[in-house]
């Protein structure tokens, strides 16, 4: 690597503090009782949210809690891992079932995954970059494109089944 990358490639904590973190969040929001760990997105700031898929080989209900902001009746995130060079577990569970689940600060909502492409992709990457201005730095770190997701609510008819 030289002088130059690494003057230009964005910090990033250890792989154990950033796992860390995320169980203490997940601790937090569960012995709230959700009442802390969940915030709404705000001008040029990201909300969080708590995704919960169902486990592509268990078949249990995993959560996770993710960074998100909402594209008009969708809820959109990045399938990143903290940045690290595997898939999340989530984002491999929802492709192999994109019937989700989100909970917000203002409820419940039935979802369905699916992978922005092309344009779509283009714009909501352009809005994730208007929050985060190191999200192309950061992303070059992963050997491979990471996925924008669009959770999407679910059809009346796709809740009754």
């Amino acid at each position: 690597m030289s002088v130059h990358e690494k003057a230009t490639r964005p910090w990033l904590p250890p792989r154990w503090f950033i796992r860390f973190a995320w169980s203490v969040h997940r601790t937090l929001y569960r012995v709230s009782g959700g009442r802390v760990g969940l915030r709404r997105p705000s001008a040029g700031r990201y909300g969080m949210m708590r995704l919960t898929t169902i486990g592509r080989r268990s078949g249990v209900e995993r959560g996770v809690i993710l960074a998100y902001f909402e594209d008009g009746p969708d809820v959109v995130t990045l399938a990143m891992n903290g940045w690290g060079k595997p898939e999340p577990a989530w984002w491999l569970n929802l492709r192999s079932n994109p019937e989700a689940t989100v909970e917000l600060p203002d409820g419940r909502r039935l979802v369905r995954a699916h992978a922005a492409t092309g344009e779509e992709r283009a714009r909501l990457w352009g809005r994730w970059r208007e929050i985060d201005r190191k999200l192309d730095a950061y992303a070059a770190l992963r050997p491979t494109e990471t996925a924008v997701v669009v959770l999407a609510p679910r059809s009346r008819e796709e809740e009754q089944r």
